[in-house]
């Protein structure tokens, strides 16, 4: 059957991540508050913090169990101790908040084949494990850089309420895209686990994009098709 839609992976497949700045972004905005308030300030306590808090969003995320950016700010304060429903608020929206200051790119050629896509008549939607930025945030990535309206749905864990590579979040990607069958569809991202994983289990034509990452074959199924260029896809869908 002929693709009629295509979906996005998030982060090393849309945008690139660069996990050491956003962490350091997080940590002085925590910091920037700590002080605000007269209370020490650590950075290398603040970073265990950060450590236990990633190791609960790692494991949950394993388990397919929900764990956001607000979760992640919450064990941040029990490390650290802070009690203060005014401490603690303003913890938790720096946090959320910080790494919207940061200047993520985009990767090689997505734009132009994505646009390429739209012409030759096909559906795009985003389908993403959230993590620890929240998706009003990954939104205003988009939006800044000017591609926001390229994808005619999005599918985010954190409104979604499930992760890769459980079927609900394909399931809710392919009815905001018009009801498309799962033959119909493609989904393209950087993770054995859950992007190739989940197509597959779809019954949507994988694809494993390594333009940013090369997944360990140790970590999951590999898919119909390996992709180290954005720019390859009209190609490989047929167009």
């Amino acid at each position: 059957m002929a693709i009629r839609a295509i979906t996005f992976d998030f982060w090393d497949t849309i945008v690139r991540a660069d996990t050491p700045a956003t962490r350091r972004q997080r940590r002085l905005a925590i910091a920037e508050v700590l002080e605000t308030r007269g209370l020490p300030v650590d950075h290398d306590e603040i970073d265990e913090a950060f450590d236990e808090a990633w190791n609960r969003f790692d494991e949950s995320w394993a388990l397919g169990e929900q764990f956001t950016g607000h979760h992640a700010a919450e064990t941040v304060l029990e490390v650290l101790g802070h009690t203060d429903d005014d401490v603690r608020r303003e913890v938790i929206e720096a946090y959320v908040t910080a790494p919207r200051s940061m200047d993520l790119l985009l990767t090689d050629n997505l734009v132009i084949t994505i646009e390429r896509l739209r012409a030759a008549g096909l559906r795009v939607g985003i389908v993403c494990d959230v993590g620890l930025t929240p998706s009003v945030v990954l939104r205003y990535y988009l939006e800044r850089h000017g591609v926001l309206g390229l994808f005619d749905h999005w599918s985010f864990s954190d409104e979604v309420g499930v992760y890769k590579p459980h079927s609900a979040i394909f399931e809710h990607a392919l009815a905001g895209l018009g009801g498309i069958d799962p033959a119909e569809a493609a989904h393209i991202g950087d993770l054995r686990r859950t992007d190739v994983a989940g197509a597959l289990g779809m019954g949507m034509l994988a694809l494993r994009y390594r333009g940013v990452t090369d997944d360990d074959p140790s970590h999951g199924p590999e898919a119909d098709v390996i992709v180290d260029d954005h720019a390859q896809l009209p190609s490989i869908l047929g167009l």
